[in-house]
């Protein structure tokens, strides 16, 4: 999917902007506070539904206003026209359009613009919790396996089913046997789906990966590899009955593909006590640019990049390296950067668009 057309309103201190972007490259080049991030920002709304700054939608509408919007013009790769929006109000109220249908279910928007974003940030994916990293994998799947959103939003119901009767046991409450046996199939029918997918995914990407990470991190041997959340020489079933009475005690369900992980290791030891800052950058690029092939092969869909203030993250030849690769995927790429001369190489690219951000004011330069 490619945006043609993007109109925002009321966002961060962009009172209104209306652009035609590149179905390419789109350089957005402003200081510190013009709203170039905050540009970027409304664009992942489209993708995600939220923000990647803030976990509170108020905080985007734009002082003393009601709502923000954003909605847009795409095309997709059988070249069919869509059109797009999301609107967010104070009172936390959301409603999609899609072709003209309203919704209020965010899977249904999100699931026609596969968007990612590369920031300062980033490296949090390897750093940080296990979760960061699970977003990464389902990122990933709900975008390739149909039924993967069902799936894991089934998962999750069930869990917090059985996490009930297990606090419920808690609080000195006899525990219901046969309604514990029924919660802990169910989980364990949709948990064993959700892992082989996510295996299978991940068998997927490291072939890709293997191939990426050759060419921006030559000088390490890197691996992934899969932690499925339990014991890998047990069905999720058996362990579950054998984790029980540990659960029963704790008051939560310990094990399952809620607690999977993916780890990387670059030269036989981990890669976040191995490499340096600037190397775990480009890991985290190596990791993305894997998963922007692997949605381009398997489904000839492309998506949109935004990566934000690249300057402050990569060097001129890693930043090049990294744009090539992903205009190479025929993705839709949005940069940010404070000067043009952080993206001097942009220069030699004919099909590309420069726009200029001054105080919220998002203008094409000709």
């Amino acid at each position: 999917m490619k945006l043609d057309k993007v109109q925002i309103t009321q966002f961060r201190n962009i009172e209104s902007a209306t652009i035609f972007p590149s179905p390419h490259l789109n350089v957005v080049v402003g200081q510190n506070g013009s709203g170039k991030s905050s540009f970027l920002e409304s664009l992942h709304y489209l993708g995600f539904g939220r923000s990647f700054r803030t976990n509170k939608h108020k905080s985007v509408i734009q002082s003393a206003q009601s709502q923000f919007s954003v909605f847009a013009e795409c095309t997709d790769h059988k070249d069919e026209q869509h059109k797009i929006g999301i609107m967010r109000n104070t009172k936390d109220e959301f409603l999609c359009s899609i072709n003209g249908e309203r919704s209020q279910r965010l899977a249904n928007l999100v699931s026609y613009i596969p968007v990612q974003i590369f920031t300062p940030q980033s490296t949090d994916m390897l750093i940080g919790p296990p979760t960061h990293r699970r977003r990464f994998i389902d990122w990933g799947l709900f975008h390739v396996e149909q039924s993967f959103y069902t799936q894991s939003v089934n998962y999750a119901k069930i869990l917090k089913q059985r996490n009930a009767l297990l606090k419920y046991q808690q609080i000195g409450k006899k525990i219901d046997i046969a309604q514990m046996d029924y919660w802990s199939h169910q989980l364990a029918i949709y948990g064993e789906k959700i892992d082989k997918d996510r295996q299978n995914y991940i068998s997927a990407l490291k072939i890709i990966f293997k191939r990426i990470s050759e060419q921006f991190l030559p000088e390490f041997s890197l691996e992934i590899s899969y932690n499925r959340g339990w014991d890998s020489e047990t069905d999720f079933l058996a362990a579950l009955q054998q984790k029980l009475p540990y659960d029963s005690r704790i008051g939560y369900t310990s094990i399952g593909i809620h607690k999977a992980d993916l780890k990387i290791k670059a030269d036989g030891a981990l890669a976040i006590e191995r490499l340096s800052r600037g190397q775990l950058r480009m890991l985290v690029a190596a990791l993305q640019l894997s998963q922007t092939l692997h949605l381009f092969e398997a489904t000839n869909k492309s998506g949109i990049f935004l990566l934000d203030d690249i300057g402050a993250e990569l060097d001129l030849d890693k930043r090049q390296k990294f744009i090539e690769a992903l205009l190479d995927t025929n993705t839709q790429l949005f940069v940010t950067a404070i000067e043009k001369d952080h993206l001097s190489f942009v220069e030699e690219y004919n099909d590309k668009k420069m726009f200029h951000v001054e105080h919220g004011r998002v203008n094409e330069e000709q």
